[in-house]
């Protein structure tokens, strides 16, 4: 459960996930004070952490000499939907065949594949 508290402050809001701190702002133009991330850039961040987490994990598994993943995310609105566009930047002495195989397993990463499924969202007051 990740809890999200606000109190007067535009809109510093305080996220406890895991027991860890984390801030959440809108940027000034929109009357935040601009000292942490937008809430819809968490969801890049989840879609960029999450990739490169799952290519770690992937060439680990296959001890294949992978030095540094870099993850880069943006988002464009198009008509009704939102396209995320991700950019995986591999370091490494990797084969071809590696990089393609890399490039499909950052289509597993269970963020990638919680957003590309229907997600209905129930809100109560409690």
């Amino acid at each position: 459960m990740i809890t999200a508290t606000i109190g007067r402050d535009h809109y510093r809001t305080e996220i406890i996930a895991s027991g860890k701190t984390l801030w959440a702002d809108e940027p000034e133009e929109l009357g935040g004070t601009d000292v942490a991330p937008a809430p819809g850039e968490f969801l890049m961040v989840a879609l960029a952490s999450c990739t490169a987490i799952t290519l770690r994990m992937y060439a680990d598994r296959k001890q294949w000499p992978v030095e540094q993943i870099r993850v880069e995310v943006g988002f464009e609105k198009v008509e009704t939907k939102t396209i995320f566009k991700r950019d995986v930047a591999l370091y490494g002495d990797l084969s071809e065949e590696q990089q393609q195989r890399l490039l499909q397993i950052a289509n597993s990463c269970p963020v990638h594949k919680t957003l590309m499924h229907p997600i209905e969202i129930i809100t109560q007051l409690i």
